[in-house]
């Protein structure tokens, strides 16, 4: 093999790992946004069907 075949392989192999990190790092903010849109569409639990008592705290120093 060449030297600028070798020269060549080294820089493609570079390009495909920032291509890689590039992606990974574009994925993760993808699903972050999601998972923000889901979280904002679902708001906060609602205890308006719950029973009396249900989802209080609970004094357990007696």
């Amino acid at each position: 093999m060449d030297m600028m075949a070798m020269v060549s392989s080294m820089m493609m192999q570079q390009a495909g790992a920032l291509q890689q990190q590039i992606s990974t790092s574009l994925i993760k903010k993808n699903a972050d946004a999601e998972k923000f849109a889901v979280q904002t569409l679902l708001g906060q639990p609602s205890q308006a069907n719950l029973g009396a008592g249900v989802g209080g705290n609970l004094d357990i120093s007696a």
